[in-house]
């Protein structure tokens, strides 16, 4: 196995700063890098990065003049951005670079493996992890669990150079029997959480109590169940449960991440959620009206 190094992260949002801090604390500034553009490398200098109040120095890597090429890339950006951030990554990586991505749903994989290739192409969800940025300020109590693997659950080089990098970071990371059983899972729990939440106005509280819009939760959860299982995945009523008994455990005051997008006027990740159940739906024959409604409404949230 050939040890990781050096690891360049793309996107400077809530769990970028979160993982970046924690691997620039326990790697070295040296070994560590944001890559970005010229142009948003001067407003994070210019505007500073907060995590939990500690202000971090950060090295910034010009992706069009980049110092070297990198072994391990972490892409932590919006959907809205993947575009961009392969583009950036080409500029930092090389044939045996290893690629991960932390974001929601199953479609980042898709972009990267197309852009950069599949070979060194892991599989990734992350799960328990609670930061957000307000501003340039990220604040956290639980960085979570990094879930990760290969695509055909082998326990390559590749996953055991990662499983390396994270246990000399100390950050806590899971290597599942079935990855995309997994990533699947957690893209059903957002499905009916994140986007449920935006259309009734409500945070978590909203849909811990029975109700029309926990019951649309839960269908909403169940059409993702019907798709996945056209994927091969399997998913069962008692995920759908487990996944409940977890939502019910948390802050009613809590806001999911589509919720605090359209309260804050940004792009949401519909895409990513009831776009992704109402696309693979389509080319099955499934129907999936509760996720067609949500997305529908979503749109029009985010147009207003």
């Amino acid at each position: 196995m050939k040890p990781i190094k050096s690891v360049a992260i793309i996107g400077a949002g809530a769990l970028g700063v979160m993982y970046g801090w924690q691997l620039t604390k326990m790697l070295g500034r040296e070994n560590v890098c944001f890559a970005a553009d010229k142009q948003r490398i001067e407003g994070y200098k210019k505007q500073g990065v907060l995590c939990n109040g500690e202000r971090c120095d950060f090295r910034w890597v010009d992706r069009d003049h980049p110092d070297q090429t990198y072994d391990f890339v972490l892409f932590a950006v919006k959907f809205t951005a993947m575009e961009a951030a392969v583009e950036t990554a080409r500029g930092v990586c090389r044939e045996d670079t290893i690629f991960l991505s932390v974001l929601n749903g199953i479609e980042s994989e898709r972009v990267i493996g197309d852009a950069l290739g599949t070979e060194h192409l892991l599989y990734c969800v992350v799960h328990g992890m609670d930061a957000t940025r307000t501003g340039s300020h990220v604040r956290f109590q639980n960085t979570g669990t990094i879930v990760f693997g290969d695509k055909n659950n082998r326990l390559t080089e590749d996953v055991k150079a990662v499983s390396e990098l994270l246990e000399r970071a100390k950050m806590s990371y899971q290597i599942p029997d079935d990855i995309r059983q997994k990533m699947w899972s957690k893209l059903m729990l957002n499905t009916g959480v994140n986007q449920v939440s935006a259309v009734f106005g409500t945070g978590y509280g909203g849909i811990q109590k029975e109700g029309a819009a926990r019951q649309m939760m839960i269908d909403a959860m169940k059409e993702a169940k019907a798709v996945a299982a056209c994927e091969g995945v399997v998913l069962t009523d008692e995920d759908v449960d487990q996944w409940l008994a977890v939502l019910d455990a948390l802050d009613p005051e809590g806001l999911p991440s589509l919720y605090q997008d359209i309260l804050a006027h940004r792009p949401t990740e519909v895409e990513l959620f009831s776009g992704t159940v109402r696309k693979l739906g389509r080319k099955y024959g499934v129907l999936t009206p509760i996720n067609d409604y949500l997305y529908e409404t979503i749109k029009k949230l985010e147009a207003e």
